[in-house]
């Protein structure tokens, strides 16, 4: 199958796994890992199964379902069937008394079944040891990554002002971008880690509609179609002269996303107030991509950062009223929202190959969200912009 991912890099990826493992859980004995992002990652393939690694042997990728795929575009050494986990557990031999298994997102009900089956007697979390691999990105990702970047650079730098007319509806608008973004390349869904996240596309809407409160971990809002489905956007809201027009969303390329956001003014220019706020956040970014370099750390860019603000920009900085969020930028990757985070806590320094996407915004009220959102590889020279260099509020007659 085409795109296979290559067998060094599947390779070098669990070795890192292992290497981290190690050093932070010098006790482990056996990971077992459900998640299809990850089983990605590690094998080159996302299947009903589970992949388990043995801390003394190799790992092995058991697929419920479909065996014949898994074969045809992995090039992990050890793929086997079975029909339960019963067939794994007799394949694997004894096991050991500790699990490390994704703790955020594996289901009680699938890990007891697990269980059944493998007797272990505790649990423990994987999580941040995978996403720390995950986060150093290869030359053969950061290719895939640069082509997700060029197709959202054009569909929202080229395309969007183009698709936008009186009258609209923000959920048309959405419709058009995501048919555009799939035309150009991309594949199709935005994958976040975050449990319960749902999203077609992004965050988008047309005035006050981008500051609308939501359940997502953004500085953004979007009213969304309906109570039950808060995504894409509304079928009610239409797009007028003097609308702020704000399109936040990823764009994904074989699995690897980038993220990006755009505005634009429709009709008329927006009050200069919303415009003076946009320009420092245009500024706030260009100032945190210069410090993305190996050995800073995240917490001390954003201490930087936030500390030189004056607190009437912090005013509805990075959300509205009291919906900020804490952070200015986030990794990339397999999903949405990776580490590393550029807030206080993460004093991991940043290492050469990391993803990044900042995203500086500010609401202004009778307005919107203005701001920017671009993705940067971290580099000796800071961060290089994958996403385009347009500042945004682009005017639409």
């Amino acid at each position: 199958m085409e795109h296979k991912t290559p067998a060094p890099e599947l390779r070098n990826r669990m070795e890192r796994f292992r290497l981290r493992m190690d050093a932070e859980n010098p006790s482990w004995e056996f990971a077992a890992i459900f998640g299809r992002t990850n089983q990605f990652y590690f094998t080159g393939t996302m299947q009903d199964g589970v992949l388990l690694i043995p801390r003394d042997d190799e790992g092995v990728l058991w697929v419920r379902r479909s065996i014949e795929r898994a074969l045809d575009e992995s090039h992990f050494p050890e793929i086997r069937p079975m029909k339960s986990f019963r067939d794994a557990a007799a394949g694997m031999g004894a096991c050991p008394e500790t699990v490390h298994v994704e703790a955020e997102t594996v289901p009680l009900a699938l890990l007891e079944r697990f269980r059944k089956h493998f007797p272990f007697r505790e649990v423990k979390p994987l999580d941040a040891q995978a996403a720390k691999v995950r986060s150093v990105k290869s030359a053969y990702e950061l290719a895939i990554l640069e082509q997700a970047g060029r197709i959202h650079r054009h569909v929202l730098e080229d395309c969007v002002p183009a698709m936008l007319r009186e009258g609209m509806s923000e959920a048309e608008l959405g419709g058009e971008v995501f048919s555009r973004l799939v035309r150009e390349g991309h594949h199709g869904i935005a994958r976040f880690g975050m449990f319960g996240t749902e999203m077609i596309l992004g965050q988008l809407g047309f005035g006050e509609s981008t500051i609308y409160p939501t359940g997502f971990d953004g500085a953004g809002g979007c009213l969304g179609a309906a109570p039950g489905a808060p995504v894409l956007g509304s079928h009610d809201r239409k797009l007028g002269a003097g609308d702020l027009v704000f399109v936040d969303c990823a764009c994904g390329v074989r699995g690897y996303h980038t993220d990006k956001t755009v505005t634009c003014m429709f009709g008329r220019p927006l009050p200069e107030e919303a415009i003076e706020a946009h320009h420092r956040c245009v500024k706030v970014q260009d100032e945190t991509a210069s410090m993305l370099r190996p050995g800073t750390a995240p917490s001390e860019i954003y201490a930087t950062i936030i500390d030189g603000l004056d607190p009437a920009f912090l005013e509805n900085f990075m959300g509205y009223g009291k919906r900020r969020v804490q952070f200015l930028g986030h990794g990339v990757g397999l999903q949405v929202d990776e580490m590393p985070v550029i807030a206080r806590g993460f004093d991991e320094p940043l290492e050469e190959g990391m993803v990044i996407a900042l995203e500086p915004k500010k609401g202004v009220r009778g307005v919107g969200m203005v701001g920017i959102e671009n993705t940067f590889v971290v580099g000796r020279g800071g961060g290089r912009c994958i996403t385009g260099t347009n500042a945004g509020l682009i005017p639409v007659e």
